[in-house]
């Protein structure tokens, strides 16, 4: 009889209390990693996200880099077989900029020229670049387009006419403030030719970091 009472005791298990402060605990420790997992997950992400946006950005500002210090001066036919200056812009213009530049790599070896036309515009709240596989184009000549970049919001283009109208503020900033916002054709015939600006500033107003501003001196022709 005595042993039994002994080896009763041996066996005593957890308490219905014991149970639920284990479960308890247990709970608050997954809570806790969980968090801080979620929170290590949400910096990844948005640090993933940055990257991609960054990428995306320096991508866009490498296509107008090239094609503006590449730019060339050779005015092209358009589909109705009007003759379009090397370079146009503006809010009035069709495109926002629109240009002619060297440098078009054929490894193909295709039987085309070197020289490009492209046109940057928005759509969609996103800046394009379009181009022709031609330079005096057909009305049937397709018009090939890529989208650089996202979260668009402004494209403003200006264009210095002359070296008269450079200025530079005390904090040695050029002041474009007087620079011309279209570069157009005369269609009265003052100016038909249209000569190339001396230089071009571009202005792009981000939705997430705000405006940027470009300034390219466009090369001599």
């Amino acid at each position: 009889m005595g042993l039994a009472v002994k080896a009763s005791a041996r066996q005593h298990g957890f308490t219905l209390i014991e149970v639920l402060v284990a479960l308890a605990i247990t709970a608050f420790v997954a809570a806790a990693a969980y968090a801080g997992i979620s929170t290590v997950l949400d910096g990844a992400g948005q640090l993933r996200s940055v990257a991609q946006r960054t990428e995306a950005l320096e991508r866009a500002l490498g296509f107008l880099d090239r094609d503006l210090r590449q730019f060339v001066d050779r005015p092209v036919r358009d589909e109705y077989g009007e003759e379009q200056p090397a370079l146009s812009g503006g809010p009035l213009a069709y495109f926002p900029l629109s240009l002619t530049r060297d440098g078009w790599y054929n490894t193909r070896q295709l039987p085309r020229s070197d020289l490009q036309r492209v046109h940057y515009y928005l759509e969609e709240g996103a800046l394009w670049r379009a181009y022709y596989p031609v330079l005096d184009r057909l009305p049937n000549t397709p018009r090939l387009a890529v989208r650089l970049l996202d979260d668009v919001q402004a494209l403003e283009v200006r264009f210095l006419p002359d070296v008269d109208r450079l200025e530079v503020n005390r904090d040695g900033i050029v002041d474009t403030s007087s620079w011309e916002r279209n570069w157009l054709v005369d269609r009265s015939g003052v100016n038909p030719a249209l000569v190339p600006p001396m230089a071009v500033e571009l202005r792009l107003d981000l939705g997430d970091s705000g405006q940027i501003r470009r300034l390219y001196v466009l090369p001599e022709s």
